[in-house]
């Protein structure tokens, strides 16, 4: 496999700059062995399996992985919105300052939900409510979780509209979802995910369903609203270009496991499992043609097989059957979760050799 890097305009962003008293500077929400499985007639789906990670204010982590890597229930597990039936978190904690949110009761967790921790979906026609104003469904969150009265919320619900730069915010307040574009959809989603100044955000897929330039306008706005209020944010993405522009650390999930984990600019440089790699390469890449002809252009790699049916996990490493380094330890041990090299960690039993030749 060979040695390829991910080349981008600009670095990696740093996490947002705050004054580090003793809060600011801790982790704001730490997950740790977290197990959801869902039970189905056709066997146990483990979704999620043994999936640990710490986020500190003002950072964004990436969770980038293949669709049925367990990147969005993990998601829906820290926001304890796992469908049930099936779905069942059967272990681990979700520790956010200093409270399990896997033992907290539904009452609970209603206070929490959208108000010390939000997320943003990846559809926003799906996630609005089509029968009620963009103003009434952000206004409904501030009067539950921060007792406005209906004049006060109201007034703050187009507040939230003016910051994410949604043009005439009280006219729009008063519309409804069908009567927004792609792109302001998604801005009024943020708006009310944020409208009650959240600890973390979590932000799954936030742009796939939007053109390029839409796109990046809306991941601009979430990092400029970031730096100005302080929110941790876990971006949940199959697109590495996004991970390379928002991004200061990003997880590696497969088969409902993590495995690989690092700072960015140490992942897309030398990345020390198959997999990652695979992501890695299978990138599109804009080449300055020259006198190259068009015969001579490569096809776009890709990474062969298919993710596993989570209920019928294959012996060993999940990613043996895929992997060109497979051996026979890979096919009948799944490999420990290790640092490898100070603040990078991966699952491979090949990772020091990989490491050794460039990979």
């Amino acid at each position: 496999m060979p040695s390829e890097q991910l080349t981008t305009d600009r670095k990696p962003p740093t996490a947002y700059a705050v004054t580090k008293t003793s809060e600011q500077a801790g982790t704001v929400i730490d997950i740790k062995g977290l197990r959801t499985y869902l039970f189905t007639r056709s066997g146990i789906v483990k979704a999620v399996d043994d999936v640990s990670f710490s986020l500190r204010r003002g950072e964004t982590l990436a969770v980038v992985g293949e669709s049925g890597c367990g990147k969005s229930m993990t998601a829906l597990s820290i926001m304890r919105l796992v469908p049930s039936p099936p779905g069942k978190i059967v272990g681990g904690s979700i520790t956010l300052e200093g409270k399990d949110l896997v033992q907290v009761d539904e009452a609970e967790m209603r206070d929490i939900r959208g108000n010390e921790i939000s997320m943003i979906f990846q559809e926003p026609m799906t996630s609005l409510n089509p029968v009620l104003t963009i103003g009434h469904q952000i206004a409904e969150a501030l009067r539950l979780h921060q007792d406005l009265s209906k004049s006060a919320a109201n007034k703050k619900a187009v507040e939230m509209l003016r910051l994410v730069r949604i043009p005439e915010p009280a006219q729009r307040s008063r519309e409804y979802p069908h009567q927004l574009s792609g792109g302001m959809r998604q801005r009024a989603m943020i708006a009310m995910a944020l409208a009650c100044n959240p600890r973390v955000l979590i932000a799954d897929e936030p742009t796939t369903a939007l053109d390029v330039t839409i796109q990046a306008q809306i991941l601009d706005l979430m990092l400029d609203l970031q730096k100005e209020l302080g929110t941790a944010i876990i971006l949940i993405t199959h697109n590495l270009g996004v991970v390379a522009e928002t991004a200061q650390r990003v997880i590696v999930m497969y088969a409902g496991k993590k495995v690989e984990e690092a700072e960015v600019d140490t992942l897309f440089g030398q990345p020390l499992h198959p997999y990652t790699h695979g992501l890695l390469a299978s990138i599109p890449r804009l080449e300055i043609m020259g006198g190259r002809t068009a015969n001579s252009v490569q096809r776009l790699k890709e990474i062969p097989g298919m993710v596993p049916a989570l209920n019928n996990l294959p012996p060993g490493c999940t990613f043996a059957p895929r992997c060109a380094f497979a051996d026979d330890r890979c096919r009948a041990q799944f490999p420990p979760y290790e640092q490898k090299r100070p603040g990078h960690w991966a699952a491979c039993w090949h990772s020091n050799s990989l490491y050794g030749s460039g990979a």
